[in-house]
């Protein structure tokens, strides 16, 4: 029989530059998340400063990374809940040219405050570009979990099929994906033409990655405050599975702050592949598509 397990999507706004703030109340979720039987929680991107990268304070305020990691650590093994705390940005030096870095990065602890695995981003949006630093060719890894083979990506790396691929031939089954993504993020002509592009976008996207690559995606957006709703946070927090689409009622079809606890059975996964097939094309002998794509067209 297939795993069962209860997934928080904590749909927080992040209130910026106040990561004591944004803790307190991401741990208040958790708990409650834990109280409702949940087996993992997950945050969005950016949950404990939302995104101002060139406010002072900011830099500054990344150097408390640790700290705060350590903070879920203790509060998995306090709850007995296994934890993606969305991601954190983390100070460090270069070591060769001991220059200043930013790194966006997302874990994985688990259910006794073990730290399983990390993942630094490596598709930025264009406008991070100026202050973070990308994992560029470091592979994707997947991890074992008590949730079983768990692959994590960050926010824009959604839009990059490779990333799936590579997570799910390496035998991933679940994608969790921490998101600070808003309808400001598409262009004033996109806007002219629809005021809701980055939805379409979204429930598109997420919609056919669980699908062309039979997994289950836990996409975790930032909310809106809850004083202005109206605001330009997209939110659409879900768990994807394949035939059945979205999961998360509190949260998938809003940008308000709250918590979906979402059922996820896993045979809907394993179902999907029997049905197309997926995985066992890519791991079978002769799978077409053993290149990388390079610049200027060519292949290797």
């Amino acid at each position: 029989m297939a795993p069962r397990y209860k997934i928080a999507v904590i749909q927080l706004h992040p209130k910026p530059l106040n990561p004591s703030y944004n803790f307190s109340k991401a741990a208040d979720f958790i708990r409650a998340a834990a109280s409702k039987g949940a087996h993992l929680a997950v945050l969005p991107e950016y949950h404990l400063t939302n995104w101002v990268p060139e406010d002072p304070q900011f830099f500054p305020l990344c150097k408390q990374w640790n700290d705060y990691l350590h903070r879920y650590q203790e509060l998995a093994k306090e709850l007995k809940i296994c934890i993606v705390p969305g991601t954190i940005v983390e100070a460090h030096k270069d070591e060769e040219t001991g220059e200043d870095q930013l790194h966006n990065v997302a874990y994985f602890i688990d259910d006794k405050g073990e730290i399983l695995g990390r993942y630094q981003k490596k598709n930025l949006w264009h406008p991070e570009r100026p202050h973070l630093t990308s994992s560029t060719h470091a592979p994707h890894e997947m991890l074992q979990t008590p949730l079983g083979p768990v692959g994590i990506l960050i926010c824009w790396d959604l839009a990059f099929p490779e990333a799936f691929r590579e997570l799910i031939a390496k035998g991933a089954k679940t994608i969790i994906i921490p998101t600070f993504w808003t309808h400001a993020d598409c262009s004033a002509y996109g806007l002219s033409k629809n005021s809701m592009s980055e939805k379409l976008f979204l429930e598109s996207t997420i919609t056919a990655r669980t699908f062309e690559n039979t997994c289950a995606v836990v996409f975790v957006n930032a909310g809106a405050p809850p004083e202005n709703e109206k605001s330009m946070y997209a939110g659409l927090s879900r768990v994807a599975m394949p035939f059945v689409g979205g999961l998360g009622d509190e949260t998938k079809d809003t940008n308000k702050e709250g918590m979906s606890v979402v059922d996820v059975d896993m045979e809907l996964v394993e179902e999907a592949e029997k049905n197309y097939k997926v995985r066992a094309d890519i791991e079978g002998e002769g799978w077409h598509y053993t290149y990388r794509h390079q610049g200027g067209g060519k292949v290797e």
